[in-house]
């Protein structure tokens, strides 16, 4: 099957050659056809040498690359695709815990499915798809995953409406795409808790804190714990478990803040040791009178676009200056990003900047990370979104 060929300006074939999975738009001098997002193309230096495979797009992206080899990209391929994604979580142990049934099966770029997000809650797989070229496929990789015996599934939920890019030609309406179910309670490392892919953000809880929720329980013990952007409670859960003497939840959403109280109830039932309050986060900060041990800060991402990254690194200043400020004398703070335009060093930075403005002592304790069902592809640092500090505030 003939493809749509685009060409590179020269030069601009060195970071294929180097497996970078994007080819942007300043990069192409021209194209064999006129192209339609979505549509699967052939990438060409400018001396006609094959160098990979794609789907096209509107953007300053232009090809997200699938291949860098000539391939069929049928049925069979994304099948394969599926397969190699699901044996490197049943290497990580993810198939077979009895523990955790919440994962992440595909994770874009780094499974080689750019633009496709899979996310496993007990027996149903949540699907986002972020580009035109993986929801014009969307049936095929539907197809793909009910063919996995290890993941058991009854449903299979699409949910993208709010994900595929801006100006997208194409209307993506959630809902279930295979199967149905009424279960909406996962596990995660023994702790039960609701997942509402319907309406919640993302594909519905945040997988990927996964590892450093588990840590944050080691530090709570007889601790006054504040957990802000709570969104549904993910770290006050393990606060709790761990044996904290006080957990507040904070969250902008009144939706967020009723699911964490009703996941609290799920695993804690009539626990006072919690309670949940709707509210800005930096004004809840701001009233706080050195009263807590340990605190969470885990805010979305300040930066999507690399045009306001100031602004974002101005926020997370101010955010955890507050909280190096307000901490109590030997408290932890457990600090993120999960910008992915703003790097590990540059988060690092704005952070040292915020302890240095409030003149306490401060100490990195652990460097956090996304966990191995979120694996950074050696070749697109990009997918190296989740960065995080643990800190010791004297």
């Amino acid at each position: 099957m003939a493809f749509p060929k685009v060409f590179l300006k020269s030069g601009k074939e060195q970071s294929i050659h180097r497996f970078h999975p994007w080819v942007f738009s300043g990069a192409i001098h021209s194209t064999s056809d006129e192209i339609t997002e979505g549509e699967v193309v052939e990438v060409y230096s400018q001396k006609d040498e094959f160098l990979a495979m794609g789907h096209a797009q509107t953007g300053s992206i232009a090809v997200r690359l699938f291949a860098f080899s000539r391939v069929n990209p049928d049925q069979a391929f994304w099948n394969q695709r599926v397969i190699n994604a699901l044996h490197l979580r049943k290497l990580a142990g993810f198939t077979d815990n009895p523990d955790t049934n919440a994962w992440r099966l595909i994770f874009g770029e780094s499974d080689g499915l750019p633009g496709l997000i899979v996310d496993i809650y007990n027996q149903t797989a949540v699907m986002q798809l972020h580009t035109v070229g993986m929801y014009l496929i969307r049936d095929i990789i539907s197809d793909a995953l009910q063919k996995l015996p290890e993941l058991n599934l009854k449903a299979i939920y699409n949910k993208s409406e709010g994900a595929m890019p801006f100006k997208a030609d194409v209307t993506a309406e959630n809902g279930f795409v295979w199967g149905k179910t009424s279960e909406r309670t996962a596990m995660e490392n023994g702790l039960k808790f609701k997942v509402d892919f319907e309406k919640g953000q993302k594909t519905g809880y945040f997988i990927d804190q996964r590892e450093n929720r588990a840590l944050l329980e080691k530090y709570c013990k007889d601790k006054k714990v504040l957990n802000l952007f709570c969104y549904t409670g993910g770290f006050s859960l393990y606060a709790l478990r761990g044996g904290a003497s006080l957990v507040h939840s904070v969250d902008s959403s009144e939706r967020a803040v009723e699911i964490t109280r009703q996941n609290v109830a799920l695993n804690f039932p009539d626990d006072s040791r919690h309670e949940a309050f709707a509210e800005d986060a930096f004004k809840f900060l701001n009233k706080d009178q050195a009263q807590y041990d340990v605190m969470v800060l885990d805010p979305p991402a300040f930066a999507k676009h690399v045009n306001v990254v100031p602004n974002a690194l101005q926020g997370y200043r101010k955010l955890n200056a507050k909280a190096i400020e307000k901490i109590k004398p030997g408290g932890i703070i457990f600090t993120f990003s999960c910008s992915q335009v703003i790097n590990r060093e540059t988060f690092r930075k704005a952070v040292f900047t915020a302890a240095a403005k409030s003149g306490r002592s401060v100490k990195i304790l652990h460097h956090m990370q996304q966990p191995e069902d979120h694996p950074v592809s050696i070749y697109h640092p990009e997918s190296e979104y989740l960065k995080g500090l643990i800190l010791y505030v004297e």
